[in-house]
């Protein structure tokens, strides 16, 4: 198996921005410390495939080369009431028991389902469809809320643009935080969203444009994550009463500010113990986690490993 093989699955009818999210998350850019990933996109059904947008696909591979992929994506399906062919049903459970990382991106995770991939396992959809996963696969514990969910082998994400977070997500298990974020930034994407994060956000993108005390708030806010915040103090320096500072926050970042606080001080303290040689009670202190303990203990929860074990990983590598 080899782990720099990326299998995107491709059919019929396929959505091109979702077929497009893991061919530009993981294309060869020459960014320093990102392997050179082999991304092949397989055709589940023989071909002339034909995209939503009314243009063909034509590619080379076939689900044979399923086989080798160390990460097999499905990127959506075309219909949530149409069973997969079984030819990549088959396809996915050989794959998924030789060890490789299977991935339901939006819809996609309804052909992960109807392979008995999710049986007994967290997983997500899109929201608009949450209704019909759950009458279509009842053992499966669906969260209709969240982004995308990382359950080790398997994962799963929401629609659209969640997909390009969950992707970002492998990329940073992969790579690092760096490597992820400089790809973001090229995207021209938010560099990470916890999976965790509600899939229901209002006001996702604010224009670059309108400066205003809340957003002056909020980046002084993540510029200073040694700082001690208050939901009070944010809220004055804002100009806002907590409660309209609260419910703004939530209506644009479709999270609570704790939480919001939380994944920068833990991708901060990520992007340190990747590139520096600081003690973990220095990076605690600079990360806002005021003791080592609490690092440790919040780091754990996150990202199921210790900050020490994750230096190890990407310091090792």
């Amino acid at each position: 198996m080899d782990q720099d093989a990326i299998a995107v699955v491709a059919f019929d009818r396929i959505s091109a921005f979702h077929l497009s999210v893991p061919c530009i998350v993981f294309e060869d850019r020459g960014i320093p410390g990102m392997p050179r990933f082999k991304v092949k996109v397989c055709a589940a059904e023989k071909g002339p495939l034909r995209a939503n947008a009314g243009f063909s696909i034509a590619t080379s591979h076939g689900l044979p080369a399923l086989a080798r992929a160390g990460t097999i994506i499905v990127p959506s399906w075309r219909d949530p009431e149409e069973r997969p062919p079984e030819t990549l049903l088959k396809a996915l459970r050989r794959a998924h028991e030789r060890g490789a990382r299977i991935v339901g991106l939006c819809l996609g995770s309804f052909v992960l389902a109807e392979a008995g991939l999710l049986d007994g396992r967290p997983a997500t959809t899109h929201w608009m469809w949450a209704e019909t996963f759950a009458r279509r696969h009842p053992k499966v514990r669906l969260d209709p809320d969240v982004l995308y969910v990382d359950d080790g082998d398997v994962l799963t994400s929401a629609g659209t643009a969640a997909g390009i977070d969950c992707c970002l997500h492998l990329l940073r298990l992969r790579c690092g935080a760096e490597v992820a974020n400089t790809v973001a930034r090229r995207m021209v994407v938010q560099p990470h969203r916890q999976g965790g994060q509600s899939q229901f956000i209002e006001q996702p993108v604010r224009p670059s444009a309108a400066r205003d005390p809340f957003s002056d708030a909020l980046d002084w806010a993540a510029a200073n994550l040694a700082h001690p915040h208050t939901l009070d103090g944010l809220a004055e320096r804002a100009l806002m009463s907590r409660r309209s500072f609260t419910r703004r926050f939530h209506r644009e970042k479709g999270t609570t500010v704790w939480s919001w606080l939380l994944e920068r001080r833990l991708a901060l303290a990520q992007r340190l113990l990747e590139t520096t040689g600081l003690g973990i009670d220095h990076i605690a202190a600079q990360a806002g986690f005021g003791s080592s303990v609490s690092l440790r203990l919040r780091f754990r929860e996150a990202l199921k490993t210790s900050p020490s074990a994750y230096r190890r990983t990407f310091q090792g590598n």
